[in-house]
């Protein structure tokens, strides 16, 4: 792999093989994913102190099994979920518990991740030790989100302070998550092509028709942040847009949807109903998952503009993408070169994944 040079007007895309090659796909794992901040709750059942809600880091493709607990002071801490016994998994369902008793051998955690009993263990010398402690992650916040990190290589707050500064006046903490119009999509395509694919307007015209219509393509643009982007899409009738307060920075204009990309896999779509938010989970070098969560703002507001046709907007990209995942294979095709217009986020991405890769 070669690194993706930082002028758009010259740089080539990432090479194709990244794309197919299981080298590259386990290679992902430790050096983009583990270093990354994941989206791995909400605050669902954990409304109260001594709530335990059990979670996975990034499903299969990195299956660390981790445990959410509130404190008697409001905040939500993550441990690993594996007993340092034996390597049990301690909790599989949301509870509550002032400890937690593995149920293997019957050790015993209190809910700041410390070990408190072990029966049989009497004659064991220099036990306890802070090895028999739960291993703490690092968690954040933001509105009601939770995220974490395996070993985190950028400061959360460079990963979601602009958008919070774009969007942070919407009542967010508010949103209703909605289950009825959440859903898992399944794309046989490589994950960061996916990514791609959402990083850019460039194919609306092309592949969304009925998107194209409710947006002004021509006003279209991106806004590229350290570890994340924003592509602004502005409605062909304000109908179909945002009632912005005076304090948003976008006051005057018609925003139809804002589509916020957060490093390297993380999308949160905001449309005057509400928040889409989509996690890209690899499952194999050409299959994704990618799980769509629905927080409702204003029923009312879903049947028009740009995110009344979410699940039309996917299929199509599906298509796309896959038949996009075939060609990448090609012996006659090696990368290619970005629009320096309408490609800045593929751009950002590809240096973002070639810096990581390489270091």
């Amino acid at each position: 792999m070669d690194i993706i040079d930082k002028d758009i007007k010259i740089a080539h895309t990432i090479d194709g093989e990244f794309y197919h090659s299981e080298k590259y796909f386990e290679l992902s794992k430790e050096k983009i994913f583990a270093k990354s901040w994941q989206l791995i709750s909400d605050r669902s059942n954990l409304d109260s102190k001594n709530s335990i809600k059990p979670v996975e880091y990034l499903g299969s493709y990195i299956s660390e099994p981790l445990v959410l607990i509130k404190q008697a002071d409001e905040t939500v801490k993550c441990f690993s979920n594996v007993c340092t016994h034996r390597g049990n998994i301690l909790v599989n369902e949301s509870c509550k518990l002032k400890e937690i008793t593995c149920k293997y051998h019957g050790r015993r955690f209190n809910n700041n991740g410390e070990f408190v009993f072990m029966p049989e263990f009497k004659d064991a010398l220099n036990f306890p030790s802070k090895k028999d402690n739960l291993t703490e992650l690092k968690i954040n916040k933001w509105k009601q989100f939770l995220f974490t990190s395996l070993n985190p290589a950028i400061n959360f707050s460079s990963l979601i302070s602009e958008m919070d500064k774009r969007i942070g006046w919407m009542p967010i903490e508010k949103f209703k998550f909605d289950l009825k119009t959440s859903k898992d999509y399944y794309v046989n395509a490589n994950w960061a092509l996916y990514c791609d694919n959402y990083l850019e307007g460039f194919h609306i015209p092309f592949v969304h028709k009925d998107l194209n219509k409710t947006i002004d393509y021509n006003k279209y643009y991106t806004e590229i942040n350290n570890y994340s982007s924003l592509q602004l899409a502005e409605g062909s009738s304000n109908e179909m847009c945002f009632d912005l307060p005076r304090e948003s920075p976008d006051f005057g204009k018609n925003i139809a949807a804002y589509y916020f990309w957060a490093y390297p896999n993380m999308m949160f779509n905001f449309y005057p109903w509400g928040l889409s938010v989509n996690i890209v989970k690899p499952l194999k070098t050409n299959l994704t998952k990618v799980e769509f969560k629905s927080y409702v703002w204003d029923e009312n507001k879903r049947q028009s503009g740009a995110g009344s046709i979410v699940d039309k907007v996917e299929k199509e990209d599906e298509e796309i993408v896959e038949n996009v995942q075939k060609g990448v294979k090609s012996r006659f095709y090696k990368k290619g070169r970005f629009s320096p217009k309408m490609e800045k986020g593929v751009h950002h991405f590809h240096k973002l994944i070639s810096d990581f890769i390489l270091t």
